[in-house]
């Protein structure tokens, strides 16, 4: 990882779409604070597509769609996007899989989840299961003390165990069926919605995230970057850069310079 401020201004005066994570990227302990909605607003007032991916789940992505001054919004880790037509007041809405599938997963899941609970204490269901309609969501690190590492490599082992895919953020182990990740569907949003194929536009998208579970947007953006809390996880997959500043305040060092190299290009 080499620090952010390395990054050449040509290579970001080339980017259209920003990328990020939201849990320990755009906020901080817990909170969004002001300045990470305000580097959205410029970011799009820029004519950057911007596009929070993340764990959290379906119901949040709905308000962010609606309410923040985003393109679209991955959720679920993977398993769905959210993009809100403001002109039509039309949500635009899709699922890797259908209600049907969705409904035999959750029970599946509910059972492991439940498992997990009885077979690593100090585990909770994370609070916004309820809004959940793929995964779900065991709390180590938000609502509870913070679990130690070998006791959350035991949560996503039980998952994988009985075949589930199983992430680690900063603050839950999500679970689910299915091999979609971010990346995924961050692609399929971005050919849907917007017309651009990563295959050959990769370039042109820069990323932000924090954990484990950002490792497959880290390893493809040659534009990815990790807030400087990155380095409280042992990453296989780490991203380009990294900022100085943890949490929100490093979203807050991309922001400027990527606005500052698009306005300083010529023509």
């Amino acid at each position: 990882m080499q620090p952010f401020d390395l990054i050449k201004d040509q290579d970001l005066a080339r980017i259209r779409v920003v990328m990020t994570d939201i849990d320990d990227t755009l906020t901080r302990d817990g909170r969004l604070p002001a300045r990470s909605l305000e580097c959205i607003e410029q970011l799009s007032a820029a004519g950057i597509l911007v596009i929070p991916v993340t764990g959290r789940p379906a119901g949040w992505c709905d308000l962010i769609a609606r309410m923040w001054d985003v393109a679209a919004v991955v959720g679920e880790n993977g398993a769905l996007y959210f993009s809100y037509d403001r002109a039509n007041r039309k949500m635009r809405s899709w699922y890797r899989k259908d209600e049907g599938a969705r409904r035999e997963d959750r029970q599946a899941l509910t059972e492991l989840a439940e498992k997990v609970l009885r077979e690593v204490p100090g585990t909770k269901l994370a609070s916004d299961q309820a809004y959940r309609v793929s995964d779900v969501a065991i709390d180590f690190n938000e609502d509870v003390p913070s679990l130690p590492a070998v006791e959350v490599a035991r949560i996503k082992s039980i998952f994988e165990s009985a075949g589930a895919t199983a992430k680690i953020s900063s603050i839950h182990v999500n679970a689910w069926f299915g091999e979609f990740d971010k990346l995924s569907t961050a692609r399929q949003c971005l050919r849907d919605l917007f017309s651009i194929d990563l295959e050959t536009e990769a370039d042109a998208v820069l990323f932000v995230g924090d954990s484990p579970n950002d490792e497959p947007m880290f390893s493809y953006f040659r534009n990815s970057v990790g807030v400087a809390n990155v380095r409280d996880f042992k990453l296989e997959l780490p991203p380009q850069w990294i900022t100085s500043g943890r949490s929100a305040d490093g979203f807050s060092e991309v922001a400027p310079r990527l606005l500052e190299a698009r306005s300083a290009r010529p023509g």
